[in-house]
């Protein structure tokens, strides 16, 4: 029987206009009147992840940062897994060295050095999420998503280094050399205290080693005395690995890359047909017997 919900947001959650469907909110709800914990497991900062909830009315738990940072329903910090200001550095300046454009995301919002180039990294996340949209449409959202997500634009990172009240939960790089990510993805990969993951395919993003969402999914379950075996996890692409692994049932989207569909239990609709809706409705109904 399950009794917890993890949902990814892009690709996932959210369809190919950057929206919570009627059928994958009247899920959710459902499931929360039924007893079921649903918690949203993201790799967007929690601002970014609340405002496309609210304007669905949805209600929840949000794991932020591919799991740096865990917020309870009434939108407080209940943990934070960031990394160094040593690893953040070190990470930044290797980036710095090889040319490849980033930006980093802080317990104080999101910083970039180059506007348009974060305007291009977020529509690489819409348009993988959602290949058969216009890459202009996806600009438009991009743009509504930067303001709303209190991008910063900073000329040096070294100024934000020398905060002493930040925290630094991800560096997203973005990168059209899909070759020189992946030589960067390697090296990062034998660091200590770093994880790599990837949400669009011309993107590596960087955390801290224990910072993944899967962990942070199962650090929630246990608070609650619950267990993985009864927990689900919905998703589409290689950060939400660290979940299905964990999870007694895992779902990948019908948009999903077949390598990830392949590791799943189930394959529910695609984020577009209100996938996340028929995964839930399906496992409310099995309980139910």
């Amino acid at each position: 029987m399950i009794k917890t919900i993890a949902i990814d947001m892009d690709g996932t959650l959210l369809n190919k206009v950057q929206k919570v469907s009627e059928a994958n909110k009247d899920a959710i709800q459902r499931a929360q009147r039924e007893g079921v914990e649903v918690i949203i497991a993201t790799g967007r900062s929690y601002v970014e992840a609340r405002f496309a909830l609210d304007e669905a009315g949805i209600v929840c738990p949000v794991i932020s940062v591919n799991g740096a940072a865990l917020f309870t329903e009434d939108g407080k910090i209940a943990a934070s897994n960031p990394m160094s200001v040593g690893t953040a550095s070190m990470v930044a300046e290797l980036l710095e060295e090889r040319g490849v454009y980033f930006e980093i995301y802080t317990s104080q919002g999101i910083y970039s050095k180059n506007y348009e180039n974060a305007i291009s990294a977020l529509v690489d996340v819409f348009v993988t999420a959602n290949p058969d949209v216009d890459p202009e449409r996806m600009r438009k959202f991009a743009e509504e998503r930067l303001q709303l997500g209190q991008v910063t634009s900073i000329s040096d990172y070294s100024e934000l280094f020398n905060h002493s009240n930040v925290e630094y939960y991800k560096i997203l790089s973005f990168s059209k050399d899909l070759s020189l990510l992946n030589q960067i993805s390697s090296e990062l990969n034998g660091e200590d205290g770093i994880t790599v993951t990837s949400s669009g395919r011309e993107n590596v993003e960087i955390m801290s080693g224990t910072a993944q969402k899967g962990t942070a999914l199962e650090t929630y379950v246990n608070e609650k005395s619950g267990s993985m075996q009864e927990t689900m996890a919905i998703g589409d692409n290689y950060n939400d690995v660290s979940m299905f692994e964990r999870v007694g049932l895992s779902v990948a989207m019908g948009n999903a890359p077949l390598d990830i569909q392949k590791m799943c239990d189930v394959v529910t609709g695609k984020n577009d047909e209100s996938g996340v809706a028929e995964a839930i409705l399906k496992v409310l109904k099995q309980s139910a017997y």
